[in-house]
This record gives structure tokens, C-alpha cells and sequence, in this order.
């Protein structure tokens, strides 16, 4: 299986260090840092998951400003060993609470317990924060979160809001809070990844829905919850189900292509009141991922034009519409724009009163970026940038320009219109009475608009 596991810090630091097989050099960290620094990729690009490098194999993954690299000299599944490494990064943070390079660093006895346990001689045995809790006995060491930028889908939450507690899910699952009390509360984030294809009009080509409710569960004795959908939920396409579910509204308002559960689910009447019974494991996990490509509203309209202005010059014009309610706003909206190569200026033209906008020129890889902090939902936002050319164009400007991209995260929002009725708990008292948070995320998987 793998060779070796390490965890670099940006700056390249070797945090976290375990080789399993003796097979590949010593240096291979310094090695895979380097090439992934300073890697030769068309237009910027960034290193890819996977790369050989003199006959070693480099896998890795990017969690919260980390690098999780696995190296090995045979052939394995690449998904396999991703896959791995997402899940080990998964339950240092269900034991750490926090996961960056403090956290890290205070905790690294705990890490390589952990480590000693999911990895047996480079082969995985088992990423269940559950199971581990059986032969992981070191306590982690708790680090302040509320002075470190928070990090991942919940962070929108943690930021000058009132919804949510500073330190929400930034908490350990298997510490307990100060005087030996453990506070109960349950989690669950509904998160969607939209891609949307704009035609050059500003018609819809594609659109799909990629969404996952995830679970993060501090309740004692681990009782049973029902956390109960949308009742015109219906699953499969063209209203039928691909468990041949009846949606009990008939045609159905949010209809979904496909779906899956996590094997703690029982879906014994989840077709007669879309509700779904399950006892939640330790840690953080995905109940339900789901799937849609059905019509829905896009959170934002996005147009872009170009236009000649001369043998020498053209001008660019953006404009993005927030399609949603007043009382949502959106947060780290970034547009940009591929640009021909023989680009060599570009000056910007904001509206009047922006505030928090952001543009640049990345003259490497002849990219136009415009970034706003937060967008107002019902709220209109327009870019011009007048660019200049080293040589007259001949061929049509459109056919090397664009598409424009973007990306973009909502809190408190979802387009699939999926929606958790209630989040009921198998009472122990008539005095308990959990905290629960049920949190809707939105995100860009892929947003572009054609020229």
C-alpha cells in the first residue's frame, strides 16, 4: 500500500512524519515540497493530486492550509489513497477539534497514536472515530480557536454572527468542556456545490446540484435522532424513486436524481414521512449525499461582453445580479476572466460607491480578477476594464476570451430547496434538552458564462 505519510506545513515544515516501509528516500518530503512549489503547469496551474518523481508516486490532498501526502513506489488506486487521506484528516480533527499546524503541533503524541492505529505497515485498518475511541487513549491538548481564522464550509458562522457560538464545531469529540461537563449539541450542515453554464445571452445550458447533509453529534450515550425532509421530496427522475418511493405531495417540489446514506441510516418510513432514523457515530460524517439536474433558480446572473475599441484595444464588461433575498448575503465572491495572450495592460472602471472590491491583472497567465467581499441579495454590481493589446487582432476577439468563472459562498441558503423539518431526539429526561444547529451553505462548483 503507501510507503510513507506526512503532513507539510505551507512554509514546507514537516510537521507530522511516519514511514511504514522503508521504501523511498528520506528526503522525499523536501522532495514532493519542491516539485509542488515550483511546479511547471500550463497558465499557473497548480500541482495535480498525483505525480511520479524518479519512479515514487506523490498523492496528496489540501486540508485547511495543509498538505496530507502519502508516497508509494507501487501501483494502487489513486481514488483509494485520496480517499484516505481526506478520511485521516477527518478524524484528526474529530479528535483535535481544530486541525492547522498548532493544533497539530500541541497534539503530536495523540497524531501519531492515530496514526499507529488507522496505519498498520502502510495499509488502512480502520477511520472510524468510534472504533478508535476503543484503543486511542491520550487527551488532546485544546487550542483557542477563536483567535485563528476559521477555516472550511462553518466558517461563515463564526464570523459576527449570532447564530452560531464562537467555538461551535470546533470542539473535540472526545474531550469534555472545563469542570469535566460536556455541553450536548448536534450539528447538521446541508451543503451544496451548484455548476451553472450561462450562454453568451444569459440563458441556461447546464445546471446541476451536488449536495451532502453532514453530521457532527456531542450528545452523550449516543441516542437516536429522526431528522425529517421536505415532505414533496421525491427521489429519482421523472418522480419516480430509485427505492420506488411515493412522494406524498404527488408531483413533488424538490426532486432529486439520485441519492445515498450513510450505513448508520434506516429508512424503514423514510417513504411514507421522508423522515430518516439513525443512531449519529462520533465525529463528523455525511448522513445523505444527493444529487440534482433539475431546473432550479441560480443564486446569480452573470453577464459578460467584450467589444473592439480599436485596432490595439477592447473593453470588457461584467455584470453579476444576486437572485436572492434581501436578508441573505453572500461572502468571497471571486470572478475572473481568461484574457488573449497578447493582453499586455488592463485598467479597471468600478461603479460609483463600491465598497470592498477587489481587481487585478495576472499578467503570468493572462487572467482578468475581480473580487467583492459580500454581495446583498437583490443587489447589482457592474466591471468595465478597457484592455490593451501588443498586436491588432485579427479573428474574432470572443473565440479567445472567456469563459468567465466564478466562485462564491451563501450561508444560510441552499437552491435545491431542500429543507430539514425537524431534528427530533430520543429523549433520556423531561429535563434534557440538546442545542441544535441546522445550518444551510451553498457554494460554486462551477459557474461560468460564456462570451
Amino acid at each position: 500500500m503507501i510507503s510513507q505519510f506526512f503532513v507539510l506545513s505551507q512554509r514546507g515544515d514537516n510537521i507530522v512524519f511516519r514511514d511504514y516501509r522503508g521504501e523511498v528516500q528520506k528526503g522525499s518530503a523536501e522532495i514532493f515540497f519542491r516539485k509542488v512549489k515550483f511546479w511547471q503547469g500550463d497558465e499557473g496551474e497548480e500541482a495535480p493530486p498525483v505525480f511520479n518523481v524518479d519512479g515514487v508516486n506523490y498523492i496528496h490532498v489540501k486540508v485547511a492550509g495543509l498538505l496530507f501526502v502519502a508516497t508509494t513506489r507501487v501501483n494502487v488506486s489513486p481514488s483509494l489513497v485520496l480517499e484516505l487521506l481526506q478520511r485521516i484528516a477527518r478524524v484528526v480533527k474529530d479528535y483535535l477539534g481544530v486541525l492547522n499546524e498548532d493544533s497539530l503541533r500541541k497534539n503530536f503524541v495523540l497524531v501519531y497514536e492515530l496514526l499507529d492505529e488507522v496505519l498498520d505497515f502502510g495499509y488502512p485498518q480502520t477511520t472510524s472515530t468510534e472504533v478508535l475511541k476503543s484503543y486511542v487513549f491520550n487527551e488532546p491538548i485544546v487550542v483557542d480557536a477563536g483567535r485563528l481564522p476559521p477555516l472550511g464550509p462553518a466558517a461563515m458562522f463564526m464570523q459576527g454572527t449570532k447564530r452560531m457560538p464562537g467555538t461551535a464545531v470546533t470542539k473535540s469529540v472526545v474531550a469534555n468542556e472545563s469542570g469535566g461537563r460536556k455541553r450536548e449539541e448536534i450539528f447538521v450542515d446541508i451543503i451544496e456545490k451548484i455548476s451553472v453554464t450561462f450562454s453568451s445571452s444569459g440563458y441556461i445550458l447546464t445546471s446541476e446540484i451536488d449536495g451532502t447533509i453532514q453530521m457532527k453529534s456531542y450528545l452523550t450515550g449516543n441516542p437516536e435522532i429522526r431528522l425529517a425532509l421536505n415532505e414533496d421530496l421525491t427521489v429519482g427522475r421523472g418522480g419516480g424513486s430509485i427505492y420506488d418511493y411515493a412522494s406524498s405531495a404527488g408531483g413533488g417540489v424538490v426532486i432529486l436524481d439520485d441519492c445515498n446514506f450513510h450505513e448508520s441510516v434506516h429508512l424503514d418510513s423514510f417513504d411514507l414521512d421522508r423522515a430518516l432514523t439513525l443512531v449519529p457515530p462520533d465525529g463528523e460524517f455525511s448522513v445523505m449525499n444527493y444529487r440534482t439536474t433539475q431546473e432550479f433558480k441560480p443564486p446569480f446572473r452573470v453577464n459578460a461582453f467584450i467589444e473592439e475599441a480599436g485596432a490595439f484595444k477592447a473593453e470588457v464588461t461584467l455584470k453579476v445580479r444576486a437572485d436572492f433575498a434581501s436578508s441573505v448575503t453572500a461572502n468571497t465572491i471571486l470572478i475572473s476572466m481568461p484574457l488573449p495572450a497578447y493582453t499586455t495592460r488592463v485598467s479597471f472602471e468600478l461603479e460609483p460607491g463600491a465598497v470592498g472590491n477587489t481587481t487585478d491583472f495576472k499578467e503570468a497567465n493572462k487572467r482578468l480578477e475581480w473580487g467583492l467581499k459580500k454581495i446583498v441579495g437583490g443587489s447589482e454590481h457592474t466591471l468595465r476594464a478597457k484592455l490593451t493589446f501588443s498586436q491588432e487582432f485579427h479573428a474574432n476577439i470572443t473565440r479567445e476570451a472567456g469563459p468567465v468563472s466564478m466562485t462564491f459562498t451563501i450561508p444560510m441558503y441552499n437552491a435545491s430547496r431542500l429543507q430539514v423539518r425537524y431534528l427530533q431526539i430520543a429523549k433520556k429526561s423531561k429535563t434534557y434538552n440538546p442545542f441544535r444547529w441546522v445550518r444551510y451553505v451553498t457554494q460554486a462548483n462551477s459557474y461560468v458564462a460564456r462570451l
